[in-house]
């Protein structure tokens, strides 16, 4: 029997990159999938690809109206909600003499208030349902421990660490897993972004921060959306019905808890 069959989830930011590799992965083990992004259009050319069990909503959850409303299309198109991953997030860096209330605002609003939000929208569903349900918050290695010219990001995801913690505790008597996974650097669209900021800041040729980074990984690559998958469908199943308030390194080595 398929891991996650006849289960319902939600995905946060699955339009592309680890959050579509998680829908995909969910999908083979017999979920039900709702690709949720602020890019709707995104969404719903990534739902037709991945096939009829997949299925597009909107989500802004910077948005309380909008985070409400996406819970509330999951739960009209398949009558439940047992999965939430928190997914969507925003990236910025900066010296720190140079960091704006904008961007500060900004990604605490996706990367902070949407996983606390989007969270407990999904707990609430989960509690009136009663069966219990696997929440999984996407923190990274740079909640770990700070980086020169991320600060704001490095808390913001220290910041999803500590929730997942929390919220852990307190739902689990619900039958609610909380659990979260840190990945180290994973290659795609995100890091083509990322080396152009550094490259900016640090005086670097283009792609020469993303060389020099994934010459650091104990494991001699950077990671693709596909090494996380195994950890994302364990998380979201019964095999980790024992596990509270985690947060798990995918990274190849980077980090060590």
């Amino acid at each position: 029997m398929k891991r996650l069959s006849g289960k319902s989830a939600l995905i946060t930011g699955a339009a592309r990159g680890i959050g579509y590799g998680f829908a995909g992965a969910f999908l083979a083990e017999g979920a039900t999938v709702a690709i949720a992004d602020i890019n709707f259009d995104a969404a719903k050319q990534a739902a037709e690809t991945l096939g009829d069990s997949a299925y597009a909503v909107q989500i802004d959850v910077s948005d309380q109206d909008s985070i409400d409303a996406a819970v509330a299309a999951v739960v009209d198109q398949t009558g439940k909600l047992d999965i939430l991953v928190n997914n969507a997030a925003l990236f910025d860096a900066a010296e720190t003499v140079d960091i704006t209330r904008a961007s500060f605002d900004k990604l605490y609003a996706v990367n902070v208030a949407g996983t606390l939000f989007t969270m407990q929208a999904a707990a609430k569903q989960m509690i009136a349902q009663g069966h219990g349900g696997k929440i999984i918050n996407m923190a990274s290695q740079a909640g770990r421990r700070g980086e020169s010219l991320v600060l704001v990001y490095c808390s913001t995801k220290a910041a999803v660490i500590s929730m997942t913690q929390s919220a852990g505790l307190n739902l689990i008597k619900h039958g609610i897993n909380v659990n979260a996974i840190a990945p180290g650097v994973v290659d795609g669209e995100h890091w083509e972004h990322v080396d152009a900021m550094f490259a900016k800041l640090e005086g670097k040729k283009p792609g020469q921060k993303k060389a020099e980074v994934a010459a650091g990984v104990p494991a001699g690559r950077f990671a693709v959306p596909e090494d996380l998958n195994g950890m994302a469908v364990f998380l979201a199943s019964p095999d980790s019905n024992y596990i509270v308030s985690q947060t798990y390194n995918v990274d190849g080595g980077q980090w060590m808890s």
